[in-house]
């Protein structure tokens, strides 16, 4: 058994989980912010769903880093090991991506303004599991 596999499943799934809980988090805040434009009678801005996606990415960054594990001929201790980091990271970038985006959510959703600076901070987020992507792939 190459328990280098382990790692390959570890990134995926802790990938996922973290996707999964950030895209509830920040899916939560636009369906009370819509709630919120409808009691209101305002309309309730479509961009919100930009938010309540974009933890969904460090799935597919984990996806690739699975991959790359899988076809990897490095020690397997090494791909456990970078496995479970860097699904943990991938993970924990997406959790708080939906937090961020949560607050993006609640703020763009009050005054209709700021969507730019909002998404630009949801980046930011994203930007640490993209690191984790090309730091763990360039180790493996």
């Amino acid at each position: 058994m190459n328990i280098g596999l382990i790692g390959a499943a570890c990134v995926l799934g802790l990938g996922a989980i973290g996707s999964g809980i950030g895209a509830g988090i920040a899916g939560m805040a636009a369906i009370g912010s819509w709630k919120r434009s409808y009691l209101n009678n305002k309309p309730a801005s479509f961009l919100l769903v930009a938010f309540a996606g974009a933890p969904l990415t460090q799935t597919i960054y984990s996806f690739i880093l699975m991959s790359r594990i899988i076809n990897s001929t490095k020690d397997p201790l090494l791909l456990l090991a970078a496995g479970i980091m860097s699904g943990i990271a991938e993970g924990v970038s997406a959790m708080a991506q939906g937090k961020a985006a949560a607050a993006g959510c609640d703020a763009y959703g009050e005054t209709g303004k700021g969507f730019a600076n909002y998404i630009i901070v949801v980046g930011l987020c994203e930007t640490v599991a993209l690191f984790v992507l090309a730091f763990t792939f360039s180790a493996v």
